[in-house]
């Protein structure tokens, strides 16, 4: 419910605060005081677009707050959390502020939000009746949400959530499935060649990189031959080879035996260094012998990088290890097209074992629906004939649909006014004022059923009076024993009902005339009282019957 509204800046309001309270509570002020001007700032919370011309002149920013209680709002508050706003147990705040520019910003408990974050939230604490704003109840997903609240269908929708949306994803799923088999059937020519020519180059992991590498050592075969060619004419082979130098530097020491102590020692280790060098000498003319540059190899390697270069081109993919990779995705499809009918089969039947169940539970709902709608037809006819509508003629058609969210039924409210009148939905048919009185009757029976938000009945008592105007008025204090009700109204039938009365009115100060609302004592709620029942002259009995009218409705 509301607990406080704050305005400030907003046509003929300069500061404006109000606390509201559970039950009824009753706004009433002259024509043109500024009741309007409250439920217009009230719409600005709503999400509506900001006038312009309503900013006080001269004024920076209007501001336009209110505070609800959070208790059992888990919708709300589940929303909240969604959106990274900031969550209190005690209130939700609800501001919107909007400067002389047109520059607007939202917030919900303090934190900066769009409008529509706005509005979502707001719609679910307000709810606004005017003869010009009852167009919830031509609202189909409305209307289905009254009979289902009537039905007690909350539990049976729960269970059927569950299983229209398992339905849902197996139908998804054997969708998919047939998409991807036909797909794979379009292209299964293309797909089998693809196969095949990647069965044909039998593939082996790491095979690139070794042909590559042998490649490379065969195209470099002629360049190796030449160095090792040289080595070994340097080493034996030349005329003059370092093995024959060592020799003859070997003879030369044997000369130097008497002549130097130690030339044995030497001529010996001159024979290692030769030995040594035989042997490398040998090992490159071996290297140099086992060379074979064999041209036909290397054509053949040439020829198998171009078919796996090729490969991996068409496949888009770099290594061959993902090209493997591709051929075996290539016989997973190709093999399962092999059992795709069978598969195809149990998605079907899977599918439609849970389109049976979800059936099942959604014509249990309809079966309730179909129950309820005739006898809340009887009952709203019932409570309407009171407020005036002797002629009504209601009729409450639940028809079967497609499975949806919501089950497999459309239901459509029809109405007729007057003797032989055809039946026709509510916005084809009523007046403002007849849409109000229905709206007001459909609240009274739904007001324990449904959770609803706070209720504003802006004047929608308009065009009756005497004994009708009493009826709505206790109609109104009836749906309060449930919800917070505020009544904008000029009867003083309905406003005697109240548990808290306000009055609005225009205030003159030095600078300008400003609206102001006052909560009223019992001695002003009398004089108030008698006013809306004598006019400008309030005497004796307008007093009388304005006490008279308190205490009959006193609880």
């Amino acid at each position: 419910m509301i607990e406080s509204l704050h305005i400030s800046n907003y046509a003929l309001i300069e500061t404006l605060d109000i606390r509201l309270y559970p039950g009824l509570n009753i706004i009433t002020g002259e024509t043109g005081a500024g009741k309007s001007i409250i439920l217009g700032a009230l719409g600005l919370l709503m999400g509506e677009r900001a006038d312009l011309s309503a900013m006080r002149s001269g004024e920076e920013k209007t501001v336009i707050e209110a505070t609800f209680t959070a208790t059992g709002e888990t919708a709300i508050e589940e929303f909240c959390k969604e959106n990274d706003i900031d969550w209190s147990d005690d209130s939700i705040i609800l501001r919107r502020e909007i400067t002389s520019s047109g520059r607007s910003r939202a917030f919900i408990n303090d934190c900066p939000v769009n409008l529509a974050k706005l509005q979502t939230v707001a719609l679910q604490l307000i709810d606004i009746h005017s003869q010009h704003q009852n167009l919830l109840l031509a609202s189909p997903p409305y209307q289905l949400r009254i009979i289902d609240s009537l039905a007690a269908n909350d539990a049976g929708l729960m269970a059927y959530s569950t299983l229209y949306s398992e339905y849902r994803s197996a139908l998804r799923r054997y969708s998919k499935e047939k998409r991807s088999i036909e797909q794979t059937r379009a292209d299964e020519d293309f797909l089998r060649f693809q196969y095949e020519k990647l069965a044909e180059a039998n593939l082996q992991a790491g095979e690139l990189d070794e042909l590559e590498h042998e490649r490379d050592h065969l195209s470099n075969i002629s360049d190796l031959r030449t160095t090792l060619e040289s080595l070994t004419e340097a080493l034996s082979d030349g005329e003059y080879n370092a093995i024959d130098l060592l020799r003859e530097a070997e003879d030369r020491c044997a000369d130097a035996v008497d002549l130097i102590e130690d030339a044995n020692d030497l001529q010996m280790r001159l024979a290692n260094v030769r030995i040594e060098l035989q042997d490398i000498a040998d090992t490159f003319a071996g290297h140099n012998s086992e060379l074979n540059a064999d041209p036909e190899r290397l054509e053949a390697i040439e020829a198998r990088i171009s078919q796996l270069s090729d490969l991996l081109r068409r496949h888009g993919v770099e290594t061959i290890e993902e090209l493997i990779a591709v051929r075996d995705s290539l016989a997973e499809k190709l093999e399962a097209l092999d059992s795709a009918d069978e598969l195809l089969r149990q998605y079907a039947k899977a599918a439609k074992e849970a389109k049976v169940k979800a059936t099942r539970a959604a014509e249990q709902i309809s079966a309730r629906r179909k129950a309820t709608a005739e006898e809340f037809a009887r009952i709203l006819k019932e409570r309407a004939v009171p407020l005036g509508m002797n002629n009504l003629c209601v009729s409450i058609e639940v028809t079967s649909t497609e499975l949806s969210p919501t089950g497999a039924d459309a239901v459509d409210f029809k109405f007729a006014f007057n003797k032989n009148q055809q039946l026709l939905p509510v916005g084809k048919t009523a007046s403002g004022g007849e849409i109000s009185r229905l709206m007001l009757s459909i609240k009274s029976i739904v007001a324990d059923k449904m959770r609803l938000p706070s209720i504003i009945f802006d004047e929608v008592d308009t065009g009756v009076s005497g004994d009708l105007a009493d009826r709505m008025g206790a109609l109104m204090k009836q749906i309060s024993q449930n919800i917070q009700v505020i009544a904008i109204t000029h009867l003083p039938q309905v406003a005697s009902k109240g548990a808290h009365h306000f009055k609005v009115f225009k205030h003159d100060t030095e600078q300008a005339t400003v609206t102001r609302i006052l909560e009223l004592n019992n001695d002003e709620r009398i004089s108030e009282l008698a006013a809306m029942l004598s006019g400008s002259i309030v005497n004796d009995a307008a007093i009388a019957n304005a006490k008279a009218l308190l205490e009959a409705n006193a609880d």
